[in-house]
């Protein structure tokens, strides 16, 4: 595995820790459990990590020496693709030959990476581009910056050169055809998964139907231990805090709510969870003093990133959690939430098409109006049998996704690269 520009040691929410992140922790773990020694090799960023590090049985982390012993922007990582590329060599040189049976690469940068090794031991490579700079670019948030050149063409060479591409959805794998003339023989769609033994509805047990009383329940219990008031509604924003994931919307669409109807204010609250991100660190108080120039400060309530089982309780204690992201590849926060039993309200881009069903675990809004947004979360919170109904669905809807099947997928797809003509299509 390769995963050049963020550690799955990270802790998802902040800087370029996010579903990514995620993403290879959970796929290796799988992985390993079906038989598969994983090693995953990611750049370090202090020189107080250790070289090798056991993240599973079966899964070893391996800190590169590529550049400064700190946080490197994205943008700047390029310069450092060779010194991470002869690291990896050198690893394997270490090796009796053909130690690596195949490379999995995330993001375009790793796999710059891949398309080197693979060439050196005549070995097949597997990508996973995780997002699409082509596909950002023609959704950018206000305050944005586009993809630069480099990147554009880094990944129009990964989709050339590799073995087989692993898209989250259907409309990925039309992206990589349609944008990148990606063969469409080559690309494998796998959606991403949602650990179901730490998501899941708090107190539930023997999965049986859930009914309404359990749900309630369980975000009376979340709200207790999160230090929140038993009553009233929570609204919540999970992820890394930058224009891409559009948290401002959810600021605005509150102070619609309270506009609408202000004595909602005696009962309204809002927890931003997660840590400025990408062009968020140019303004990393912006969405305080958005807060402050909206008139909504006294309602809303910022938190650090969370570890996963904390930030169950966090789903568990809302009444609904928002996703307005700009473009979203898949939406992990989506899933997360609805496994939980918490209905999602999310933009209709993207993977947040595929992991949200409209009507039925969360609403999906078509566009960024905040206006809009307050539509559907004014709907959501004045009809308890909606929400209800959308909770029971949310935690249908996030059965079908756990991560042992997405490690049965991506098997599925390492086998086609490694015996392209003994797998049946």
């Amino acid at each position: 595995m390769l995963s050049m520009h963020t550690s799955p040691l990270e802790q998802p929410g902040t800087g370029d820790a996010g579903g990514l992140n995620v993403y290879v922790v959970e796929l290796s773990r799988q992985l390993a459990r079906h038989g598969v020694e994983v090693e995953v090799f990611t750049r370090a960023v202090s020189s107080r990590v250790p070289a090798t590090a056991q993240l599973a049985p079966g899964v070893t982390v391996r800190h590169v020496d590529a550049g400064p012993f700190e946080e490197v922007r994205r943008e700047d990582l390029p310069a450092w693709l060779c010194a991470f590329t002869a690291d990896v060599l050198r690893t394997e040189a270490g090796h009796e030959p053909g130690w690596f049976d195949l490379i999995h690469s995330h993001y375009w940068l790793s796999g710059q990476v891949a398309r080197a090794a693979a060439r050196r031991w005549a070995v097949p490579f597997v990508h996973t581009s995780h997002t699409l700079a082509k596909v950002k670019n023609d959704a950018l948030a206000v305050g944005d910056r586009p993809e630069p050149a480099g990147r554009l063409h880094g990944e129009q060479e990964v989709v050339a050169d590799a073995t087989r591409l692993i898209a989250s959805t259907a409309e990925e794998r039309a992206h990589l055809i349609g944008l990148y003339g990606a063969a469409p023989d080559r690309v494998d769609v796998v959606a991403p998964g949602v650990d179901l033994t730490v998501f899941r509805p708090g107190g539930r047990g023997g999965g049986g139907p859930v009914r309404p009383g359990d749900i309630a329940a369980s975000r009376a219990r979340s709200r207790l231990r999160l230090g929140l008031e038993a009553d009233g509604e929570l609204l919540l924003f999970v992820g890394r805090i930058q224009p891409l994931k559009a948290p401002d919307i959810l600021l605005h669409a509150t102070a619609e709510l309270l506009r609408r109807d202000p004595s909602r204010r005696a009962r309204l609250s809002v927890a931003v969870v997660g840590g400025p991100s990408g062009a968020g660190l140019e303004q990393p108080d912006a969405l305080v003093k958005l807060a402050a120039d909206l008139g909504i400060s006294d309602l809303v309530r910022f938190q650090p990133p969370a570890p996963q089982p904390e930030l169950a309780h966090w789903y568990r204690a809302a009444d609904a959690v928002v996703v307005p992201s700009h473009s979203e590849s898949f939406g992990l926060v989506a899933l997360e939430a609805q496994a939980c039993g918490t209905p999602v309200v999310a933009a209709a881009v993207g993977g947040l098409r595929t992991a949200v069903a409209d009507g039925v675990s969360g609403l999906l809004v078509p566009g960024h109006d905040p206006l809009r947004y307050a539509d559907a979360l004014d709907r959501l919170l004045r009809q308890p049998r909606l929400r209800a109904r959308l909770a029971a669905g949310a935690i249908e809807r996030a059965a079908g996704f756990g991560w042992s099947a997405t490690a049965r997928g991506v098997l599925h797809s390492y086998q086609h690269a490694l015996h392209p003509t003994a797998v049946a299509v």
